[in-house]
């Protein structure tokens, strides 16, 4: 339903509002990630664990995504969105005073259920209320504070980190958060719904949290047979909710969004292709600058600047340029470079300039940026207004299974080569070694996601004729 903040007051609250959000969580995974290297000295944690204070985050957000965004819709938008901001402060503060590495990953799973809240949640607001026409824009706008995020966070991320101490960077975010909430309450007025008096689907909902944990966890922990079982476990848990959602009369997924839709379909499997590499490139060339090249988590934090702001530049023109032209072949075109940026992190070593790095980070963001706000913008536009929160939910479980995968295979890797030890310089060559192992695959995968993305089909001639769209 439409509401007060339909008006043009209404739209740039939200609009603010959103935005801010949308910086805070990207800015705390990567900011994050710059911090590892001090976070494992300090916690005496090995190389897999310190992947685990990272994947825990985006692990738990991933399976909560889509039932929160079923709640939303049930419940209202707003209330949930508002909630998930409450839920991330909170943990923010309580991360920061963690004494030990399972403190710290615990606090980081409560953190992730948080911005499933107002991450499954912000696009659907943004397109409850904006029509549209202005869609691919303020999807931009949104998909510009995002790698504006990730952009800063690897900045004042290595910046805190060497002077006031790797917990500063859970500080900082509190009072933004504090901020938001504030705004939030005070200024957006209404409510947003599409599925009112609709019963939310729990055994759905267990089902699917479980078996996505499953997966996604017993991907990283191959090659070992428990994380065999837990992947054949999790897959046949998706296969068994896919027929439950089929069957009950309110489900917390509606697959005929799948069925019905190729360009949805393809699109959000585009969007879990992409995004695989994304957070991998950070870690894996943050670990890189500091391990291999011997720069300080500040000077690191400089250089991973370079892909997030191409990306963040870039974005807001590539979601109008959506609006314009067939967000397919935007989207496909981003694929691509992002293909070629990752691939060529294959031949990293030692003596490669920095120069070359830094210039890679920017193509590699490049393709971000002609990606993320058309491909988000030909999701939205598939599904019915009255799915709005799970078609969002699903645009960000993407995102974080992407990141999840990523980072699982990044994991996996270290395993390989490296091994449960703290990465000291006698270790260095096979840390390179797992380095391009990880790159190999994951520029493969988005090979793959380049057809993926051209085999979704026009979305202007699906959508044309949609009342409401």
């Amino acid at each position: 339903m439409r509401d007060p903040a339909g008006n043009d007051t209404g739209q740039r609250v939200l609009l603010l509002v959103a935005t801010m959000t949308f910086f805070l969580f990207p800015f705390m995974a990567s900011s994050v990630n710059v911090a590892l290297p001090s976070i494992g000295r300090d916690l005496s944690l090995d190389a897999v664990t310190l992947g685990w204070v990272a994947t825990a985050y985006l692990l738990s957000s991933a399976a909560f995504l889509v039932p929160v965004g079923r709640i939303a819709d049930i419940y209202g938008r707003k209330r949930v969105f508002m909630g998930g901001i409450a839920i991330f402060t909170v943990t923010s503060l309580l991360s920061g005073l963690a004494g030990s590495g399972a403190m710290l990953i615990a606090f980081r799973v409560l953190q992730g259920i948080g911005v499933a809240m107002f991450a499954g949640t912000g696009v659907a607001l943004l397109t409850s209320v904006f029509p549209s026409a202005e869609r691919g824009r303020v999807l931009g706008l949104n998909a510009a504070a995002v790698y504006t995020g990730l952009a800063l966070g690897p900045v004042l991320g290595g910046i805190l980190t060497e002077h006031l101490g790797w917990r500063s960077i859970f500080f900082l975010t509190v009072p933004l958060g504090l901020l938001i909430i504030g705004l939030g309450l005070w200024k957006l007025r209404g409510e947003w719904t599409g599925a009112m008096g609709e019963t939310f689907d729990v055994v759905g909902s267990i089902i699917y949290s479980l078996a996505l944990v499953a997966v996604v966890y017993g991907f990283t922990l191959l090659p070992e047979m428990s994380g065999v079982w837990l992947l054949v476990g999790g897959v046949v848990g998706l296969f068994l909710f896919a027929r439950w959602e089929m069957k009950t009369r309110s489900p917390v997924l509606d697959m005929n969004l799948f069925r019905n839709s190729r360009a949805f379909s393809f699109s959000s499997l585009a969007a879990l292709l992409e995004y695989s590499p994304i957070l991998a490139v950070s870690f894996l060339i943050s670990f890189y600058l500091q391990y291999v090249k011997g720069f300080n988590p500040e000077s690191a934090g400089l250089v991973l600047i370079a892909m997030p702001a191409a990306s963040a530049v870039l974005a807001p023109f590539a979601g109008r340029l959506s609006d314009r032209i067939e967000p397919r072949i935007v989207a496909s075109v981003g694929m691509a470079l992002t293909a070629m940026g990752v691939a060529i992190f294959i031949f990293l070593d030692e003596r490669t300039p920095l120069g070359l790095v830094i210039g890679n980070l920017i193509l590699v963001g490049l393709g971000q940026a002609f990606f993320s706000s058309p491909n988000t913008n030909a999701i939205m536009s598939s599904a019915p207004v009255a799915s709005y929160g799970v078609a969002s939910a699903i645009v960000a479980t993407m995102r974080q299974i992407g990141f999840v995968m990523g980072m699982g295979v990044t994991m996996l890797m270290l395993a390989l080569y490296v091994g449960r030890v703290e990465i000291t310089p006698e270790y260095y060559p096979l840390f390179q070694q797992s380095m391009r192992g990880a790159f190999m695959v994951l520029s493969s995968v988005c090979f793959i996601g380049i057809f993926v993305s051209l085999a979704r089909g026009r979305i202007r001639k699906a959508t044309a004729s949609r009342p409401g769209s």
